[in-house]
């Protein structure tokens, strides 16, 4: 007698295999979270104080002297160097950080000839309005100090959320040429620890008021947009929710492996290739990058 072909899994069991290269993945990205994390402890002190006249070749100053020691590697790739007429670079944190957040991006910008400017947000703003209306000045002043007529934007976290509120909502646009975002929740997340507690987390949850207000029409906006969202990133819930999804905007998501949301700002890699999109031409040239194709580490 012959016996029936044994019956084939279903399908969502066919992806068991590769669990433990998942979970391996996660735990290396984990503990670079905590070694992360230290470093962050470390430097945060020298982060405090505001920045004076911005860093690099277009500033008014030498380096800063605050700016925390790093042994980490940057940039091996040798590029010419970005041209003076390139725009400042506005560099804004997350939640509960300062500028020193961003030391490897510091280093990795300024060696290739960017100006440098970075906005400390007290951890006690409660809107992200507020925030945003804050940034603004900032970036007048910025560009009344060099002379130029548009900024670039790095923020990571909310700091992403504060830059995209102020471009989108508060017309920024015509001041920022190129907003580059690092796991921000631009869909909101589920996870906001201390939601309860203080106002602008519940602001990045999703359906806030805020996120809502970015789902709205935006026009001709003339802001580029690249975020940069990693599949490990235990903050943003989904981990999608940190890709730029709307209409109206020019906007580019670049998939980041192997690493969480501590190190998205630190990690050379991603340090060189948001370097490269600083770089990268406007709208309409040789930018083929669709939403959600790119990916970097």
């Amino acid at each position: 007698m012959k016996l029936p072909p044994p019956l084939s899994p279903p399908s969502c069991f066919t992806r068991l295999p590769a669990l433990p290269r998942l979970s391996s993945a996660l735990l290396g990205a984990t503990a670079l979270e905590l070694f992360v994390l230290t470093g962050r402890l470390i430097v945060y002190p020298f982060g405090l104080t505001p920045e004076r006249g911005g860093t690099g070749p277009a500033g008014t100053g030498p380096p800063a002297a605050t700016d925390p020691p790093t042994t980490a590697t940057t940039v091996t790739a040798a590029l010419p160097a970005t041209p003076a007429a390139t725009p400042p670079v506005v560099l804004l944190h997350g939640f509960v950080d300062n500028r020193s957040a961003f030391v490897v991006l510091r280093r990795a910008l300024t060696r290739h000839g960017r100006h440098l400017a970075s906005l400390n947000y007290s951890p006690l703003t409660r809107d992200v309005r507020t925030a945003a209306e804050l940034l603004g000045r900032h970036v007048e002043e910025i560009c009344a100090r060099t002379g130029h007529d548009r900024v670039d934007i790095v923020g990571h976290s909310l700091g992403g959320l504060i830059a995209r509120y102020y471009v989108q909502r508060l017309g920024g646009d015509r001041r920022v040429r190129t907003l580059v975002t690092l796991g921000t929740p631009h869909g909101g997340t589920a996870v906001a620890p201390g939601a309860g507690v203080h106002p602008i987390v519940r602001q990045m949850r999703g359906g806030s008021s805020v996120i809502e207000e970015l789902r709205g029409p935006a026009p001709g906006c003339r802001t580029r947009f690249v975020s940069f969202w990693s599949e490990l990133d235990q903050v943003m819930v989904p981990v999608e929710t940190a890709c730029v999804d709307h209409p109206d905007l020019d906007a580019v998501n670049v998939r980041v492996t192997g690493i969480g949301h501590l190190a998205l700002p630190v990690h050379p890699t991603v340090a060189a290739a948001v370097r490269e999109a600083l770089e990268a031409p406007e709208a309409g040239e040789d930018d083929a990058t669709t939403a959600g194709a790119a990916s970097v580490a």
